[in-house]
């Protein structure tokens, strides 16, 4: 038996349908024997899996992890089964392992990595254990044995941007076609526990479409996963998915967790088209350069068809900040405004994120992006935004550079990471970066909180037109003067009732 295990991916436990571990029990399914376990629906994952084990006399414990929440859990968890279950061995995948692996296989609780889109390297894997083959053969798939030689591929310096992406990218495995994977398996998951009410509509689900983002932005960790390529189910087949959803499940609302859904135009006009009857909203992560290529036909296909809200990465305030992300393509600043204008001008709600305190200048970095802002604001003023501090990604070009000629280290243990400040680094929201200290923070995190009170989030549905006037009454005379500090009163309203910060749907 084997046990397919999805730690608590953020702190509230909400409830996100795991899509990671149903795209391994689709390889699985009517060749091995497994169970799909989610830690965001139980009180206590430990004694659940410990039980679960116990009876099933399960062998082998997939863990899917993502640095933050996910990371947290899964370190005393696996430490602790480990010891109950000596002889059961753990295989870990997901972003965090494949960006950090030599880290991962010091500790003795873990027995192999498994890099990248792993759904046919972790078949390979479970094959190789029940069959005496040797599992090191496989691209992706690491171990105490291989990692001092792994290890030492990885990390060789100096070397300019791109060749430390190959490098990094070396041995892992050719990504999946997610077009030749078969469905998901439902059956296996309480779907009902996942469908949730959202600015799109009050039965949400998500799906995952597509793998990868054909760009190089240096600050993103889909880089070291994909290595700058896209592969996509068709527009017929999301369709269908998306209808199967609807007829199965009774949703009125899906979510895109693709990293770049919009890629392709034709793809999601033909998409557009064909779900049009079903009267769905939806949401998708888009660029910003990609999406102002569209044609005017295709933006009201995707607005008839029911788009309601779309993520971008606007990223920064500063055109030199932007081509120091490698941003690529056409990415400016003066792009961004055009996006905002092109989503009003449709009637669509553009979600847009921006990475500040960049090195090797962060105060320059953040009063630009926040002039930017609030510029972007008086274009459509239905703008999401999205902050965010800036967290390296390894080995990943310039501003990498910078932050490590600033002091930067990633922590050297598993027991190092999942410590207060690297959760919190986890999440972007990091107190402890060398370049990145009061009194700057403290400054961006008060305009953050004038700016989501001036401007109450549509994605808060909590947040009903009463207590969005008094916010915005509140924070207007602050917002307009441009006076941020010390917003003592609304840290106040904040405790009373807890206003939600914008965020990425669903995460």
């Amino acid at each position: 038996m084997i046990i397919l295990y999805h730690p608590p991916s953020n702190a509230q436990r909400k409830p996100i349908l795991p899509m990671s571990l149903l795209a391994l029990g689709a390889v699985l399914e009517g060749v091995h024997t497994y169970r799909i376990m989610d830690g965001n629906l139980t009180a206590d994952p430990l004694a659940a899996l410990d039980r679960a084990i116990r009876e099933t006399q399960a062998d082998i414990l997939g863990v899917t992890v993502m640095p933050g929440p996910q990371l947290n859990n899964a370190v005393p968890i696996c430490q602790a089964l480990k010891q109950r279950h000596p002889q059961l061995t753990i295989v870990w995948g997901g972003y965090f392992p494949t960006q950090h692996y030599p880290i991962c296989l010091k500790a003795t609780y873990v027995d192999y990595v498994v890099r990248g889109h792993a759904e046919l390297a972790f078949r390979a894997l479970i094959d190789a254990l029940r069959t005496g083959s040797d599992p090191l053969a496989i691209a992706g798939v690491l171990s105490h044995d291989t990692i001092a030689r792994q290890q030492g591929k990885a990390t060789a310096e100096p070397l300019p941007a791109t060749s430390r992406r190959r490098t990094i990218m070396a041995g892992m495995p050719e990504i999946p076609h997610p077009d030749e994977q078969p469905d998901f398996p439902y059956h296996r998951v309480a779907v009902e526990h996942y469908i949730r009410p959202t600015f799109m509509g009050r039965r949400t689900l998500p799906h995952h479409s597509s793998y990868g983002c054909p760009f190089f932005c240096n600050f993103c960790a889909v880089v070291n996963m994909v290595g700058g390529r896209w592969l996509a189910q068709s527009a017929a087949r999301v369709a269908d998915t998306t209808r199967q959803l609807v007829e199965r499940f009774q949703i009125d609302a899906i979510e895109f967790y693709d990293n770049n859904f919009f890629v392709h135009e034709a793809r999601t006009a033909e998409f557009s088209e064909r779900i049009m009857d079903l009267k769905l909203g939806w949401w998708g992560e888009a660029r910003i350069d990609t999406l102002m290529k569209y044609s005017d036909q295709t933006w009201r296909l995707m607005r008839d068809s029911g788009l309601k809200m779309v993520f971008l990465g606007a990223e920064s305030g500063s055109d030199e900040t932007l081509k120091r992300m490698d941003k690529g393509g056409t990415a400016s600043t003066a792009r961004t405004l055009e996006i905002a204008r092109r989503t009003r001008d449709h009637g669509i709600v553009p979600e847009m994120s921006f990475v500040l305190g960049n090195p090797p200048d962060p105060e320059r970095d953040v009063h630009q992006t926040i002039a930017f802002i609030r510029e972007l604001k008086r274009v459509n003023p239905a703008t999401e935004i999205i902050l965010y501090l800036y967290t390296p990604v390894p080995l990943a070009g310039e501003l990498y550079d910078q932050a490590q000629a600033s002091g930067f280290l990633f922590p050297e243990t598993l027991e190092q990471w999942i410590g207060p400040e690297w959760s919190d680094f986890a999440q972007r929201r990091s107190a402890g970066l060398p370049w990145m200290l009061d009194p700057l923070r403290r400054e961006l995190h008060d305009f953050e909180r004038v700016l989501n009170a001036y401007y109450p989030t549509s994605t808060d549905l909590r947040l009903h037109g009463g207590w969005r006037y008094v916010l915005r009454g509140l924070a207007a005379w602050r917002y307009h003067l441009g006076i941020y500090r010390h917003p003592l009163e609304l840290r106040a309203l904040q405790r009373l009732m807890r206003y939600q910060r914008p965020e990425t749907s669903g995460f």
